[in-house]
């Protein structure tokens, strides 16, 4: 998976677990519903860029 992602996509992977952690230094609940918010988010976008991706035929 991370041969995928590229030196750009990891270091956008370790900033956002660095943001999380420290929204849950201040309030694990808050950090909790964005991170459910943001692994929704996620699960969205993969399914329309591979919906496009079917589209065009190449997935």
């Amino acid at each position: 998976m991370l041969q995928n992602l590229g030196p750009l996509g990891i270091v956008g992977i370790v900033l956002v677990l660095a943001g999380i952690g420290v929204i849950a230094y201040a309030s694990p609940v808050i950090a909790g519903g964005f991170a459910l918010v943001l692994v929704g988010l996620a699960l969205t976008v993969r399914s329309v860029v591979s919906g496009v991706l079917k589209q065009f035929g190449m997935f």
